[in-house]
């Protein structure tokens, strides 16, 4: 199957399965900042097993939830409708799991029953943008629903951008703003870097390690790449402590540092401009560019055992990452919207990590040490997915209780507070 992603998917398509593994390509990557839509994600592949991580950067109240759909089976002639637009159904589609935002079919992460995982990234490139299409979280979707290894998803990825394209709007607080996507698509067995930049695309396994940061990093695809909008997404930053960060990884506990990554120093580092948009970890915040960390992922992929862990909060830094798995569908309440929910897990940890934010410096210090240490105990004794949320959600009500006794003055700059109280009364409830 990896010899068909050999063909022509556009007019720069290739993959190439390169001596030496895609990781010795110099890092250089563009693309600009999306006022929404700012992510890393990094893969490591070892002889024994492949390590996968993403953080998901969206706008601050656009609420992601998990999502567990069944394996099916489709009649002939069957149509799907995604984001934005009507597609040809595949005859049977795969069991997934879903990091989604709530208005959307796509979705940011995702895995399916075979063990293969995705994630996406924006990229900004010169290529034209279309005004309806498939988004890049519904070719994600999609790649997971009909490949049951990674190159397969990769093939079902390019030859469903090669036939519909992509486009259409993929922001919440401006649904106009749209852009185009890279991947990385991984399974137990390996892993590849795919970019594209409209209908154009180019693929390559990876060896060793690798990241994307909203910026093209595949010597085939910079040149697409706009480099006038590149310099205020951070993104060669956060890529450079992202690719470092996936060569030394060694198990799932490193990744899961690596998303609740700051920077220099263990807090938000805030700029005017785009906010804390330089590290992994994403706080919101600039007046140019404001996104926010909304969900978080980290996988260990091995020939006899997947595990994947998710916060299916925001800001990992504050989350607890638990473990999922895709024939285990859990009841977490109401889907969450853009209005706060006490029903919804995602608003409930809203209401800690947003008192949090006032002084990280002063407030993290009362329970991260527990959080840890409850994440090393289940890393070393694998819980129940049910019985790691019902004890997670306990924990969070504790949590919060003990963050708002200890409330205080905000330390953050004028800007930050400014921006944030615009977010908190933009998701009061009706």
């Amino acid at each position: 199957m990896a010899a068909d992603l050999h063909r022509s998917g556009g007019p720069a398509a290739r993959l190439v399965d390169a001596d030496g593994g895609a990781a010795r390509v110099d890092p250089t990557d563009a693309g600009w900042h999306d006022p929404n839509e700012m992510c890393d994600t990094l893969v490591t592949v070892h002889a024994d097993r492949v390590l996968f991580a993403k953080n998901s950067d969206r706008d601050p109240n656009e609420a992601q939830f998990l999502d567990w759909q069944p394996r099916r089976e489709h009649p002939a002639g069957a149509s799907l409708r995604c984001t934005w637009i009507t597609i040809p159904q595949a005859r049977a589609t795969h069991a997934v799991l879903l990091s989604r935002p709530f208005w959307m079919w796509g979705a940011e992460i995702g895995a399916n029953e075979f063990g293969v995982v995705i994630g996406n990234q924006a990229v900004f490139t010169r290529q034209p943008y279309a005004t309806t299409g498939l988004t890049g979280m519904d070719l994600l979707r999609l790649g997971l629903e009909r490949g049951s290894t990674a190159a397969q998803a990769v093939e079902a990825i390019t030859e469903l951008l090669a036939s519909h394209g992509q486009g259409g709007g993929c922001g919440h607080e401006d649904r106009s703003f749209t852009y185009h996507n890279s991947f990385l698509v991984a399974d137990p067995r390996g892993a590849f870097v795919l970019e594209t930049a409209g209908r154009r695309w180019q693929a390559e396994r990876i060896t060793r390690s690798w990241s994307i940061s909203n910026g093209l990093t595949l010597p085939g695809m910079i040149g697409q790449a706009d480099w006038v909008k590149t310099r205020v997404s951070a993104c060669r930053t956060r890529r450079a402590r992202t690719l470092a960060a996936a060569e030394r990884a060694r198990d799932v506990g490193d990744l899961m540092r690596t998303l609740r990554d700051h920077g220099n120093g263990p807090e938000p580092h805030y700029h005017l401009l785009n906010g804390a948009m330089a590290a992994p970890c994403m706080h919101a915040g600039g007046l140019l560019a404001a996104s926010q960390t909304t969900a978080s992922w980290v996988a260990e992929l091995r020939p006899d055992a997947v595990r994947h862990w998710v916060t299916g909060t925001a800001a990992p830094c504050v989350g607890l990452f638990k473990p999922v798995r895709v024939d285990d569908p859990l009841d977490l309440g109401a889907p969450p919207t853009d209005r706060a929910d006490s029903r919804s897990l995602w608003w409930r940890h809203e209401g800690l990590h947003r008192q949090v934010l006032r002084d990280p410096t002063r407030l993290r210090p009362l329970f991260d040490a527990e959080r840890d240490a409850l994440e090393a105990r289940w890393r070393a004794t694998l819980p129940q997915p049910s019985a790691a949320f019902a004890e997670g959600d306990r924990l969070l009500a504790d949590w919060t209780a003990r963050i708002g006794a200890a409330a205080g003055p905000d330390t953050r700059p004028g800007v930050v507070r400014r921006y944030w109280r615009v977010r908190h009364q933009r998701a009061a409830p009706k």
